[in-house]
């Protein structure tokens, strides 16, 4: 066939998603709306105190309620419930305590299972958990993490005989990746310390977990439907904790509403559902309420920082040195422990420190479980290196931009290896600085800024910077074994080329939002040859997609879309000498351009792969040797994290009189390598900055007194709404990652981890000339009111206030 040139590239087209219209029309496949044919209903009795031993459950009455099929109790599945894994035990001595789905004697928090009704309708199960009694006998509570350290403190877990779960160091000096921080300290001319509190946000997905659990499959097997992230690790640790053989076992992962880390976990009512269908054989379906998710879904953030700066008198830095208590909850979540580490290596950030030490402590409280929340440790990083930059900029009078200048790598030094010992692979932070001070117009409003305290304007104006980078991708693999992580960073993807030229990809990367379908179809397209729209995207079902790590992280382009793009590229060797042979030419004469496979010096003439699918479907005429396949699979493991980074300004208006904070100008330029989908980067951008928003001035969860929950509604637990947040104004610069062929970053988490500390940079600076150099998260009206008029001391919140 001739084939002409005019196909326009897809990569950098903005796309809209595949996803869309059938998302927007309600023709979604979410869990809960699974139905099959007697399916049972699953309702949680969840434990009233934070910690307590369970003397007595009586369930004779919940038996025997109107449509009740079961009742069960952590007592009656003792001995095959195991415990909840932990999948990153951060040190070798690290406390693990155990950790049933169903509490046997004991409950640690608010929420936790303690005993669970199946039934014909899921009013009838509700209902039939009221008529459960249980007897507790309460026990000390442990909320604050200072507290639960301290010598003869109450313990979470008396059998461990601590609520210290791990200490974790990294010391420069010691690892040989830069110097002694005691030296740095030591010759310094400044050292700042700063305190700062990360509090206990909750992911808040579009919509609540949901499990249905089908036995009876391939030979006695399970079908499990679930709003989860992990399908393909959910599949391999329902095996390893039931005993089920993982071949006997199907997740399906189907239209997941979201989940910002919170559906990163194998969760109680995940196994639940499993024994529950185990014992009557049928199917069983729990989907949680809002309040039980907001209460029980696992947390994230919550730590204290402590974080000191040595420097020289113009502000070159000479040392860092972090302390976290970081608070893990009543027990370990699947990667719990590790996230925190996460920002161990990104609190040096952009600058070129000498030395660094970070130690990490992980504490239990009788709170929810804390784990993975977007950015996942980098948020809390990159805001306590930030705001300490700030800090340092007042100390030694200069702008906050110019000690960042005097400060950062430059564009000519990368690659770069940091002191932490990641090794940056490109970057331009001159590039996109530039770029958002011009967009910012950071001099005019620093102009206005100096005329309203000149006035004493009741609203004052502050500027607020966050200058990040940020290691996504969580790979390579050797690089998590390292760090005793216990999984790899490998991702999985196939290319199934159909008789008639369309297109079927297999990945291993399950979308909850991202856009993979339409992303993915954008770099088959551009790789093949073939129409956007002749490609479909396989994901989620680990009949369908067999291997797989899943979607966290921003790992997916990073690591799953260099998978796809191999994938392809082999497609293409094994279509080679098919095409050679329907051209009649040798193989080494052939080049693939534009779609199709040409020979050289002779435009115009050409096969596709479309024409070598149909060849080989027919199979009638193939080169002697050659298998009837096109199909092709990839596993990419990359050899280094994904480097991001951007400069991030924010403006707001804050009124003394009141303490409301407005956000007059937010401007957000990121780099993210070569861009796939403009469209999908700017709604990845917009909803990580106003999540990041959201932490600064509006979330918080707070426990009482007695560890209940205050904030477990969404009337107590205040999100912003589109009223509250202003016009983003987003651009981009591209430094495309040099190691792999796509030169793409991840996005998912770039918006949350620089936001939060643009804001309260901006709230702070607001408010300097009035002594104040921090207020706690989130900077409430009332908080900002107290610091504007009284100081900064009584701005600080009060654990479980």
């Amino acid at each position: 066939m001739t084939v002409t040139d005019d196909r326009t590239a897809e990569v950098g087209a903005p796309r809209r998603r595949k996803e869309d219209a059938r998302l927007i029309t309600g023709r979604t496949n979410w869990t809960d709306n699974i139905v099959l044919p007697g399916m049972l209903h699953m309702a949680i009795l969840r434990s009233p105190m934070a910690r307590a031993r369970i003397t007595h459950i009586d369930a004779s009455a919940a038996r025997s309620q109107p449509g009740v099929v079961d009742v069960f109790t952590g007592r009656d599945i003792a001995d095959i419930q195991g415990s909840l894994p932990c999948a990153w035990p951060v040190t070798e001595d690290i406390v693990m305590p155990n950790r049933p789905p169903l509490a046997v004697d004991a409950v640690n928090h608010t929420g936790e299972p303690v005993a669970v009704v199946v039934a014909r309708s899921k009013a009838a199960a509700v209902d039939a958990i009221a008529a459960i009694d249980v007897d507790y006998e309460p026990l000390p509570v442990v909320l604050d993490m200072e507290a639960a350290i301290a010598d003869g403190a109450e313990l979470v877990h008396p059998d461990k005989g601590t609520n210290k779960s791990y200490t974790w160091i990294f010391d420069s000096g010691a690892a040989g990746t830069g110097g002694s921080t005691d030296e740095a300290f030591a010759n310094a001319d400044i050292v700042l310390k700063r305190r700062y509190r990360q509090q206990r946000l909750l992911p808040s997905f579009m919509e609540p977990r949901s499990v249905v659990v089908e036995p009876g499959g391939r030979g006695g097997g399970f079908t499990i439907w679930s709003a989860t992230q992990i399908p393909h690790i959910l599949r391999f640790l329902m095996s390893l904790l039931t005993g089920t053989p993982e071949q006997k076992i199907r997740v399906v992962a189907p239209d997941v509403g979201g989940g910002f880390g919170g559906k990163l976990q194998l969760i109680n009512e995940e196994m639940l559902a499993y024994f529950a269908a185990q014992r009557v054989g049928k199917p069983v379906k729990y989907t949680e309420t809002r309040s039980d998710s907001l209460l029980v879904a696992h947390h994230g953030r919550d730590q204290i920082q402590d974080i000191e700066v040595a420097a020289n008198r113009d502000g070159t830095v000479l040392g860092l040195r972090v302390n976290l208590l970081a608070n893990m909850g009543a027990y370990l979540g699947l990667v719990g422990p590790g996230v925190p580490l996460l920002g161990a290596f990104m609190y040096n950030a952009i600058y070129k420190f000498p030395a660094l030490r970070f130690e990490c402590t992980g504490v239990f409280t009788n709170t929810t479980i804390t784990d993975a929340y977007r950015g996942a440790g980098r948020p809390e990083a990159t805001y306590a290196i930030e705001r300490i930059m700030d800090e340092l900029a007042v100390e030694i009078g200069v702008d906050p931009m110019e000690i960042r200048r005097r400060n950062w790598i430059k564009h000519e030094e990368f690659p770069f290896t940091t002191v932490a010992g990641l090794t940056y692979d490109s970057g331009n932070y001159e590039a996109a600085t530039a770029k958002a001070m011009n967009l910012f117009g950071y001099d005019d409003l620093r102009v206005e800024q100096a005329s309203r305290r000149a006035s004493n304007d009741p609203v004052q104006l502050g500027i607020g910077i966050s200058t990040y980078t940020e290691m996504c991708g969580l790979a390579p693999s050797r690089v998590l074994g390292a760090l005793r992580y216990g999984a790899g960073g490998w991702e999985h993807a196939g290319v199934r080329m159909l008789p008639t030229g369309k297109v079927e990809v297999v990945t291993g990367s399950s979308a909850h939002g991202q856009g993979h379908e339409t992303a993915w179809s954008q770099i088959v397209a551009d790789q093949l040859g073939v129409g956007f729209d002749d490609v479909e995207v396989l994901h989620g079902d680990t009949r369908q997609s067999v291997k797989g790590l899943d979607t966290y992280g921003s790992r997916s382009l990073a690591v799953g879309g260099i998978a796809l793009y191999q994938a392809c590229q082999k497609v293409i060797q094994n279509a080679k000498p098919i095409a050679a042979h329907m051209l009649e030419c040798d193989v080494n004469d052939l080049e693939f351009t534009d779609g199709a496979f040409k020979v050289r010096g002779t435009p115009g003439e050409g096969k596709t792969i479309a024409d070598c699918a149909l060849a080989v479907f027919a199979a009638h005429d193939l080169p002697d040797g050659v298998e009837a396949n096109l199909d092709a699979e990839a596993v990419y493991d990359p050899t280094n994290f994904s480097y991001p980074h951007g400069t991030h300004l924010c403006a707001v208006e804050v009124d003394t009189e009141t303490g409301t904070t407005k956000i007059r100008k937010y401007v957000a330029v990121d780099d993210v390598g070569r861009v796939i989908n403009p469209l999908i980067v700017e709604g990845q951008v917009h909803g990580g900055v106003a999540q990041g928003i959201a932490q600064a001035l509006f979330e918080e969860a707070v426990y009482d007194g007695e560890g209940n929950m205050l904030t477990g509604t969404f009337v107590d637990y205040t999100l912003p709404s589109a009223a509250d947040l202003p016009d983003f104004v987003t651009d981009r610069t591209e430094t495309p990652a040099p190691d792999h062929p796509l030169g793409t970053k991840g996005v998912g988490e770039a918006g949350t981890i620089a936001s939060t500390p643009a804001v309260v940079n901006a709230v702070v600076d607001a408010l300097r000339p009035r002594g104040i150099n921090d207020i706690e998260m989130p900077c409430t009206p009332e908080r900002v009111w107290r610091a504007a008029n009284q100081g900064s001391s009584a701005a600080l919140g009060v654990v479980g206030q």
